[in-house]
């Protein structure tokens, strides 16, 4: 049996870079919080605790002070940083760069937009880094993570739509064209309806390859 690793696996770089920060640290034997699992990966997860690293929730990063605390990849709201300045404590910021390149672009279309407008996020639910971009719009946020998720918008008043950074292009254009579609039906026009592609296109690349790769082999 020939068991073949995939030259494109293994963490993207945003993770790597983070890894990489808490590695640095840990290694001159200092203490160092996580808020939240560094990676999901629990292999990755258990290596990083046998080295020192201490991981915590956000009840936990609320009652720290005076302490060093990593922020992972997937990046934080506005709130997070609010805390840490109050208690005093030191952030280690390893957000990924393509997405504080999104959270800014979200921050400006607020900025710049009119009062009614509804920033769509696609993406899933809770996850880290979906909460980090509905942090920089609490207000006009709203999160899409299926075609269904669609009901809550009001396509008659503008739309800004933004993509988490990993989620899948097909899905997220398929998001696209049915709000515009929509807004089409009922206003005869979807002038009013922005997008931003944001999702990164290393990951963007990685759906093709597996599946190219899938090809080639019996089993995944």
């Amino acid at each position: 049996m020939l068991v073949e690793i995939d030259i494109n696996s293994g963490f993207c770089p945003g993770v790597t870079q983070a890894v990489k920060v808490a590695e640095e640290i840990l290694s001159d034997g200092k203490t160092l919080y996580c808020l939240g699992d560094i990676v999901h990966n629990t292999a990755e997860v258990n290596r990083l605790k046998e080295m020192g690293l201490k991981t915590i929730n956000y009840a936990d990063f609320e009652n720290l002070n005076n302490v060093s605390v990593l922020i992972r990849a997937h990046g934080e709201p506005p709130k997070t940083y609010d805390i840490a300045k109050k208690n005093n404590i030191i952030l280690i910021d390893a957000s990924c760069p393509v997405v504080l390149r999104l959270q800014k672009r979200i921050r400006e279309a607020v900025q710049v937009g009119p009062d009614d407008l509804q920033v769509v996020i696609f993406g899933k639910k809770n996850h880290a880094e979906v909460n980090g971009l509905v942090g920089q719009a609490p207000d006009k946020a709203i999160v899409v993570s299926n075609i269904n998720d669609l009901k809550k918008l009001d396509v008659r008043k503008p739309i800004y739509i933004f993509s988490q950074t990993t989620q899948s292009p097909e899905k997220y254009s398929e998001i696209i064209d049915k709000i515009k579609l929509k807004a089409e039906e009922i206003l005869g026009s979807s002038n009013h309806i922005k997008f931003l592609n944001s999702i990164c296109p290393l990951m963007a690349k990685r759906e093709p390859l597996i599946a190219d790769f899938a090809t080639k082999h019996d089993v995944i």
